[in-house]
């Protein structure tokens, strides 16, 4: 499968229809941009069971600012709806496929669960700090 193009009308239904989906935020004029595209663009022709779609930060400048793009490229990785990973910057080859496997590989259920316990108890805030006593 190649990248798909998809915008404000339905990036919702691609992260929420498919298992696996990683998204690239970039624009025409960026050149870290154009040097990853052959990256993803390859990654996509080898993992069948992942969609590897692009957002064109121009032409969809309000689901860009939806997702608070700042930065681009940006990449955002989805498991079954759920956001799990995002960073600004290029990956190299190497990384995008830790970045595959580990998608793959995590076990989304059980990481939620996680989660919830550790707000539950008052655990560390999302930025990895101890909450104010």
């Amino acid at each position: 499968m190649s990248t798909v193009n998809i915008g404000s009308t339905d990036f919702e239904s691609t992260v929420t229809d498919n298992e696996l989906v990683i998204v690239d935020f970039w624009a025409e004029w960026c050149g870290p941009c154009k040097a990853f595209a052959p990256v993803f663009e390859k990654a996509s022709e080898t993992h069948d069971d992942v969609v590897f779609a692009k957002v064109d930060t121009e032409a969809e400048q309000q689901l860009a600012g939806a997702a608070q793009i700042t930065s681009i490229p940006t990449l955002m990785a989805f498991k079954k709806g759920t956001l799990v990973f995002r960073e600004a910057g290029a990956l190299p080859p190497a990384a995008l496929e830790q970045l595959i496997s580990g998608l793959r590989d995590l076990d989304l259920d059980a990481a939620l669960a996680e989660h919830a316990r550790e707000q539950a108890e008052g655990g560390a805030e999302p930025n990895g700090q101890q909450p104010p006593a």
